[in-house]
Formats: structure tokens, C-alpha cells, sequence
């Protein structure tokens, strides 16, 4: 990755015993919910459909990609060790930041994770929240907002 792009992601720490959680981790307690990749998809697609208008237009043509886990290229980028879970990423320049001169870049896409979100999720319904504030949450990152941002807004 060069440095003009920029990866963000949406980080889960998994507990270590004996170590306190921060307020943003979750912890794995239960078996976790899954579903097949058609109904994973088609719980994206209800987070992507829930995009208002003005904002959806502009993600017409980033791709939205959903994969069973990051790569260990992916983990590194983000610098996510084998304690955390990327539950999804976007690589690419925020709109925020792009100029004239961005011809000739690789096109932005965001990745959803769908192993991972499954790990911390017990229920369909837990399911479908988790992967509509992933979604959002890296969408936010294409709009130029930060983890603090996103934090802000109940996406962090």
C-alpha cells in the first residue's frame, strides 16, 4: 500500500484472561450466530440499502466486498495482531482528501469481514446490527470520518 491510501479498520479486541476489556471490546461469551454467505450478503445489502440518498449516490461505484477474513496482507496493513478481529476495512482515499491529481489509483473498496462479525455476534439479530454498523462504519472512512468520528455517532 502506498502512502497516499489509507486503510481503516473496524477492530474487535477478543479477550486475554486476566487482562480488563476496554469499553469498545467485545467479548466472545457465546456460541456464535452463523449464516451462509447468500444470507450474510443480503444482510450487507440491507445495511448498504439503508444509506440515505445523498449519501449513496456517491458510493455508486466502491465495491463492497464481502469475504469470510482478512488477509494476513490485510491484518498487517491495519497493524491488527492475532488478539483483535478486523471485522471490516476500507482501502482507499477519503473523499475528504482526494484532489486532480488521484488519476491512475487504485479504485477505493470496502471489505466486510463475515467469520469475524459471526464470532462476536450469538444471535441473527445481534448479526444483522453488527454488520450494518461495520458497513457504516466503513463508509464513514470513505466520507473522510475518524474513530472518533464514528465513535461519536454509535458507528465506533
Amino acid at each position: 500500500m502506498n502512502p497516499t491510501k489509507r486503510a481503516w479498520p473496524a477492530a474487535t479486541e477478543m479477550p486475554r484472561e486476566g487482562r480488563p476489556m476496554c469499553n469498545h471490546c467485545i467479548r466472545i461469551l457465546t456460541v456464535p450466530c452463523h449464516l451462509s454467505q447468500a444470507e450474510f450478503d443480503v444482510l450487507v445489502e440491507n445495511a448498504l440499502a439503508d444509506v440515505p440518498s445523498p449519501f449513496a449516490r456517491y458510493l455508486e461505484e466502491i465495491p463492497v466486498e464481502v469475504r469470510p477474513r482478512p488477509t494476513a496482507r490485510q491484518l498487517r496493513s491495519v497493524g491488527v495482531d492475532s488478539r483483535h478481529l478486523l471485522l471490516g476495512l476500507y482501502e482507499g482515499r477519503a473523499r475528504t482528501q482526494r484532489s486532480v491529481e488521484d488519476s491512475g489509483v487504485l479504485p477505493d473498496v470496502i471489505y466486510i469481514f463475515q467469520e469475524p462479525i459471526e464470532l462476536v455476534c450469538a444471535t441473527r439479530t445481534q448479526l444483522a446490527q453488527q454488520v450494518r454498523k461495520t458497513v457504516l462504519h466503513e463508509i464513514g472512512h470513505h466520507f473522510g470520518m475518524n474513530e472518533e468520528d464514528l465513535e461519536e455517532l454509535g458507528y465506533g
